[in-house]
């Protein structure tokens, strides 16, 4: 019985020791931060994540994360990396959720979960990239309109070369044709031009 409680008072301390050591860390992060109990129990946040989504320590600390803000941190894709990702995998990066928050609107945030077994503990660190997720999805689509706007540029010139060579074609037809008839027109006046003269010393020789 001594032995079981000399276990479980270390293996409190070590618990104790390594929430210290986190909340060191994650207390001087720029990202939110949580740190979770193997029930998903929020033990702690970081002065980052109350500010961020608007909350307090008392509406943070000691409730189960799905109730948190009135259950909007109820996330089917959050839930999943919890639940069913981390579990298997330990530790999980860059993970996108979008949600629709009370408190803060529509944020696409970047999770990365880490799950030590050791002290039966959860990181759970959150990055919004709202805005460069909406920067890159603008710049994607002036991508693309400016990709359409290419093409169609490049349609509408090649059609145009193509009348200009066709115009081309038919100008140089109508210039061979002109020197074609220029040529008839000299043959037919040297003839007319021999066939008078021809006449002409006809009646001279009556």
């Amino acid at each position: 019985m001594k032995n079981n409680n000399v276990e479980h008072n270390g293996l409190k301390d070590s618990k104790e020791q390594a929430l210290h050591y986190m909340q060191t860390l994650v207390d001087v992060a720029r990202e939110s931060f949580l740190i979770l109990d193997r029930d998903l129990r929020v033990i702690s946040g970081n002065p980052t994540f109350y500010e961020n989504f608007r909350v307090s320590r008392e509406e943070t600390v000691d409730i189960l994360l799905y109730k948190l803000g009135n259950g909007q941190w109820n996330i089917p894709e959050l839930k999943k990396l919890l639940e069913e990702i981390l579990p298997k995998k330990k530790e999980v990066m860059d993970y996108a959720v979008t949600h629709t928050f009370e408190t803060i609107g529509t944020k696409t945030i970047l999770l990365n979960a880490k799950q030590v077994d050791s002290v039966q503990l959860i990181i759970l660190a959150m990055e919004d990239v709202t805005v460069r997720t909406g920067l890159e999805e603008k710049l994607s689509q002036y991508a693309k309109d400016l990709a359409a706007t290419v093409a169609e540029q490049t349609a509408e010139l090649a059609a145009r070369i193509k009348e200009l060579e066709v115009a081309n074609r038919n100008m140089v037809g109508r210039e061979l044709k002109m020197v074609e008839l220029k040529k008839e027109i000299e043959v037919l006046k040297s003839q007319v031009k021999n066939g008078n003269g021809k006449n002409g010393n006809h009646k001279n020789g009556h």
